[in-house]
C-alpha cells in the first residue's frame, strides 16, 4: 500500500480543527488507496489526538515519562483525614 507522509513540523499549536483537518486527511488518504502517516509530530499534537480518541485511527502513540503515569487508586497528596467523632 502507498503512504502519503504529513510533515507535522510547522503544527506547533494544534487545536481541535487541526485533528479534524488531520482526520479528513486520513479519510481521503484511504479512499485512495494509500495510508496517512505523520512525521515529525510534537508532544502536544499527539496528545491532543489521544485526547479526541484519534490515536487508534491515525495509529499513533504518545509516549509517557515514568512520572506521569498514575497508580489507579493512589494518593494524589497527603493529608490527615478529619476527626469523625468531631464532625
Amino acid at each position: 500500500m502507498r503512504s502519503v507522509c504529513l510533515d507535522c513540523r510547522p503544527l506547533e499549536a494544534p487545536t481541535a480543527a487541526t485533528i479534524d483537518r488531520i482526520a479528513r486527511l486520513k479519510l481521503a488518504a484511504g479512499r485512495c488507496g494509500c495510508e496517512l502517516e505523520l512525521s515529525n509530530a510534537n508532544h502536544t499534537l499527539l496528545e491532543l489526538i489521544e485526547f479526541v480518541g484519534l490515536s487508534d485511527v491515525l495509529c499513533v502513540e504518545v509516549e509517557r515519562q515514568a512520572e506521569e503515569w498514575k497508580e489507579p487508586g493512589g494518593v494524589q497528596e497527603e493529608g490527615e483525614l478529619a476527626d469523625p467523632s468531631v464532625l
